[in-house]
Order: structure tokens, then sequence, then C-alpha cells
């Protein structure tokens, strides 16, 4: 196995089979050097002779001290108020899939509000034979499901529209966060409401002072779309939409309203602010698309990337990242280790969900030199992640959302990573 990235006519399985030998080798070697006095080995440490925290230290388990760089965060330029902002999930620093309730992104358009289950209200009216208004309790009598789902905001890499714009994944596809939710299906609701012959739409809002109403066409509204109250196991948090919010598989971030008030069933969409001003797709002719929900197959690498350099210097390496599709499961994921030239098929890692992260994994051997990284998933249907050059032939330039182009980045022979476009 050759310590360079894959040449032309080089076969997948031959260098795969050449990597799992050359990096089995290299880690015997690393393990060799380390047989000098180690006083982490050699002397008794604190650790090992004095007591640690009781068991009631933390009622509420926190991460530890060495992982308080992995937060949240926000890009201060990006929005006039972080009351109406966006911050981004660390998926640099995490991985599996499951992405930690503390660290998944948010998007807020007037803020997180606080609304205990007590006063928590859910109206079901419009085209019903039975208006209804649900308390938490009420809700939590139907059938319960889970299921897990990203949710993507739709504006996740428009920044990247103009070229390579922040370093970091995390800035630049952090909008996501995959979690397991529990809740009621919104299909079970509306058959309790009784939707009538007419009824062609729901019309979703939030309690929050913007209400982010969004229309939801009904084949998806019965499909798979949930009342969701756990996330991961508790309760959701208060910045994602506690004690009550919509998980809308597959569909564009903006559709999961938080904090869910009123449910109104009509025989056409609303056509409200935030689905004709705003996620609309402007094209180069001047006119808006809408109504493009789905979020398509997507992936980025996460390590390394900007924010984790290569730091252990030549030899084995583990290339990793998330990959999804809001029409179904991952089936592959290729990886380049020189721009697009060449493409090896990366190992998924578990269970590959529908429109659900999924992990994927590429071991290397690393000579030292540069690299221009990417990744390209494919999905159920077949529909294969295009670069950035082909979405601009269609869409332009001025477009901000459904950005799903190959990202790359730039690893310099010293381990540093950067943000660019391969032109």
């Amino acid at each position: 196995m050759t310590d360079e990235p894959v040449k032309e006519g080089t076969s997948r399985r031959a260098f795969l089979s050449g990597t799992a030998a050359a990096g089995a080798g290299m880690l015997a070697a690393t393990a060799a050097r380390a047989q000098t006095p180690d006083p982490l080995i050699t002397e008794v440490q604190p650790w090992a002779v004095e007591f640690g925290d009781a068991v009631d230290a933390t009622p509420y388990g926190m991460p530890i001290k060495f992982e308080s760089h992995v937060v949240r965060r926000n890009v201060e330029w990006l929005t006039e108020s972080t009351a109406s902002s966006i911050n981004f999930t660390p998926i640099h620093a995490l991985e599996g899939t499951i992405t930690p309730q503390g660290c998944a992104f948010e998007r807020h358009h007037s803020g997180a509000i606080e609304l205990s289950k007590a006063d928590y209200r859910l109206m079901i009216n419009g085209l019903v034979d039975n208006p209804l208004v649900f308390t938490f309790e009420d809700l939590l009598r139907f059938p319960r499901h889970v299921m897990t789902a990203f949710c993507e905001c739709a504006a996740n890499g428009g920044m990247e529209w103009g070229g390579a714009q922040l370093e970091g994944c995390q800035f630049t596809q952090g909008m996501i966060h995959n979690m397991e939710y529990t809740g009621v299906m919104l299909r079970d609701l509306l058959a309790e409401a009784g939707v009538q012959t007419e009824g062609k739409w729901v019309y979703v809002e939030g309690a929050d002072a913007s209400s982010n109403g969004r229309s939801i066409p009904m084949e998806k509204a019965l499909d798979d779309v949930m009342v969701a109250f756990y996330a991961n196991g508790e309760a959701l948090r208060k910045e994602h939409g506690y004690p009550a919010r919509l998980v809308v598989p597959g569909f564009e971030g903006n559709m999961w309203v938080k904090w869910v008030r009123r449910i109104g069933v009509y025989d056409q969409a609303v056509e409200s602010r935030e689905e004709t001003s705003k996620y609309t797709d402007l094209m180069p002719d001047g006119r808006a698309r809408k109504w493009t929900w789905v979020m398509d197959a997507k992936s980025v690498i996460t390590s390394p990337s900007p924010q984790v350099p290569i730091r252990h210097g030549k030899g084995p390496l583990v290339i990793t990242g998330l990959a999804w599709s809001g029409n179904g499961r991952v089936t592959k994921v290729d990886v380049s280790l020189d721009g697009g030239r060449n493409w090896v098929e990366a190992r998924i890692s578990g269970d590959a969900k529908p429109k659900a992260l999924t992990r994927f994994h590429l071991d290397i051997n690393w000579n030292g030199e540069e690299m221009y990284l990417q990744s390209r998933a494919t999905d159920e249907t077949g529909y294969v992640q295009p670069t950035k050059d082909a979405l601009r032939e269609i869409r332009g330039k001025n477009n901000v959302y459904h950005n799903n182009g190959i990202q790359t980045w730039w690893v310099h022979a010293d381990g540093e990573v950067e943000n660019v476009e391969i032109v």
C-alpha cells in the first residue's frame, strides 16, 4: 500500500486492503516508540489515590471540563439580533450520529420562549369535522412513536454559494442536528379532528411572537410528521421547542415549527411570509422557486477539517464525516483525496436510517503531502451529491438556500486544513 493519495487506475479493492495492512504496521510501530519511561505509567497519579466526586455531585450530569470547547457557536455578523439568529452544532467535535441536545444547533425567529406544560395548548381547526383544543396531558394519551431524524436549516451552507467563506465545518455545515424523537403522529391528531375532503394542506403555527407559520401538503402531514415531546430520551430543551414541536423528516428545518400551538386545515397553501419572501430559491432570472422543502443528499468530512487539523504527523489517519438525505437512506459515500479526480468508497458505520444522519469512515496511511478532501453521498433514489459548480449552473450565485454541493478541505503538509474550492 502506498502512503500517497489514490492515483488514476488504482482499484478501490487494492487501495482498501493495502490501507488496512499498512495501517496495522504503522500502529504497531507507534506503540513500540512508547518503550521509554512515561511518568503517567510509572508514577502513581492523584486520581488513583484520592476520592473522586460523590454520586450526587452533579444531579444532572454535565460534560467534563476537558470537553468545554464542544459547544454551539454563532457568527456575530450573520444577523442584526441574536434573538432572530442561528448558532451552529460542533459537528467537527462529535462522533456517531446522535446530536446531544445541549449542543444541537438553534434557529430562532423571535427568541426561545418558556412555555410550561400546564399552559400549553394545541388547536386543530379549519376544514375539520370537530375543531379541537388539546392540553399537553391530552396529547400524552395518543399512541406514542419513536423516530430518528435530522433537522437541517435550509440555509445550511448558504454562505458558501459565492465561494469558500468560513473556516470550519461547524460554520459551513453545522446548521444541522440529528436526534431520536418521541411523540405522537400528526395523522392521529388529524383523524381525531376529522379532516374534510376539501382539506389539502395544513398550516402550522408556533406559540412564540414570530409564530413562524408554514404550509405543509396533506400527504406529508399524514405520512411521517410527528408532534414530539422528547428528544434523545429526555424532554425537549427550551431552545428546541419545549414542551412540543413539529418533526417533519426530510424537510427543511423552518417547517419543524417549535412550541406548536395551531394546526389549521385548508384547501390551499396559506402563502405566509416565511414561505414567500423567505425560504424560496432565487433563480438567475430573478424568479423565486418555492415549495423546495426536501433537503437533498449531502455530506461533509468532519475530520480532518479546519477546526480539526492533523496533529500527529504522517501515518494512520482516520477520515470521518456525516452524510444525509431527505429522500431516504444514504447508500454510499465516496471520499476523494485529490479534489475529485479519484474516489474511494468509505465505510458506512452503524445503521443507515432513512432521513437521518449517517456516519462514514475511511482509514488511510497519510504520507504527509497535501490533500484536497471531498465526500460525495448517494441516496437510495440514486441521487448523487453534486458539485457546487453543477448547482450554480442551474441556480446562479444569488441563492441562499439548499446548497448541498460538495465541500472541499485543503489539507496542508503541516496538517493545517483550509476551506477552499476547486476551480
